[in-house]
């Protein structure tokens, strides 16, 4: 292929990245109205009625104190290592939930703004962005841990919906783990420092020369050895934990509905539910929010348990009332930053 065709193909290369996040929109809510219209909307309303004010307010309370155990897994990670404080690592650990679930973004647009957030309290970009990427691994490292706890449970569950639910599960974990045993290898060799060095020269070509220019020292990669020293074992032992623990806590989000509602269940069959629920919409991560990808994958567990469909889409709309009563104020903490750093900014030297 010639340069010429290569340097058309790129502006269509990058226009179709920019509009993954919104196609996946679209896919959602179509998924997501099919679901409501071909399920009966009486019961769902029926449902979601029963499950009051006290029962919002408490999923709602849950959110907070999961979203808090993360901002503290992020913060243990950097501790000793930059001056933010704990306080930034929450405040900002909540800006990344609401973009992530409330704007057309891909599931990871939160954390990637976040590292750019961070460095508002001082923390070097390069660090900031090391700690995300050693957060990301450790969440995700732990979901797949969660997961496999409900897919263990889910194999005593009689029926063969549910072995094959199990089965399937347990084989895209080993695939999984593959995929994370790959990207902690891409941080802890020398291969992110080689990635950086061409993203550098890169953006050498086509900086402006009234712009500053990108940093000829790659810095990354010493960040991601700084974060993932032998000494810094005990702080993401702890952060590891508080991803475990926040995953875990996702289950009491289900029992408090489902109670509500009036189904009785027990705690192996909402370990299930929120393990099996959130394995699936982690899946389409592509998918902001996992909008429809969420509801069908609680139809699907719920059902094994004899739970009907109109009470499976009353809980995913109930696990969503905390994305908006959470995620709206995070927006505005976020645009409240940047317009505080954008009043603090000097202007152009003048001429």
């Amino acid at each position: 292929m010639s340069g010429a065709s290569t340097s058309r193909l790129r502006p269509v290369g990058r226009a179709i990245l920019r509009r993954l996040p919104l196609l996946g929109t679209l896919v959602g809510i179509g998924l997501a109205i099919w679901l409501v219209a071909t399920n009966d909307l009486a019961a769902v309303a029926a449902a979601f009625g029963k499950i009051g004010v006290l029962g919002f307010a408490g999923v709602t309370l849950v959110r907070a104190i999961i979203v808090l155990l993360c901002g503290l897994a992020w913060a243990r990670i950097l501790d000793g290592l930059s001056p933010a404080p704990t306080i930034a690592f929450l405040i900002l650990r909540f800006v990344r939930e609401g973009i992530n679930v409330l704007l057309p973004v891909a599931s990871v647009g939160g954390d990637v703004l976040g590292a750019r957030l961070l460095t508002f309290w001082g923390v070097a970009g390069a660090l900031a962005a090391a700690s995300i990427l050693a957060d990301m691994l450790l969440q995700v490292g732990t979901l797949a841990l969660f997961a496999g706890l409900g897919a263990g449970l889910l194999t005593r569950v009689e029926g063969a919906a549910a072995a094959d639910l199990a089965h399937w599960t347990l084989r895209a974990l080993a695939i999984a783990g593959l995929l994370l045993a790959a990207f902690f290898a891409l941080q802890r060799t020398g291969i992110a420092h080689r990635l950086e060095a061409r993203v550098v020269a890169l953006g050498r070509r086509f900086v402006r020369e009234t712009e500053a220019r990108p940093d000829p020292a790659p810095r990354v990669q010493g960040a991601l050895d700084a974060v993932w020293g032998p000494g810094r074992r005990g702080h993401l032992a702890e952060s590891l934990a508080l991803h475990a623990l926040a995953w875990l806590l996702g289950a009491a989000e289900i029992a408090i509905v489902l109670a509500c509602i009036g189904v009785d269940v027990g705690l192996s069959e909402v370990l299930v539910i929120e393990a099996m629920g959130q394995a699936i919409k982690a899946v389409a991560f592509l998918i902001p929010s996992g909008l429809g990808v969420q509801e069908g994958g609680l139809v699907l567990v719920c059902g094994l348990f004899g739970i009907d469909a109109g009470t499976a889409l009353a809980l995913s709309l109930a696990k969503r009332v905390p994305d908006v009563v959470l995620g709206l104020p995070a927006l505005l903490v976020w645009q409240n930053l940047e317009a505080r750093r954008a009043g603090v900014q000097p202007g152009p030297a003048p001429r």
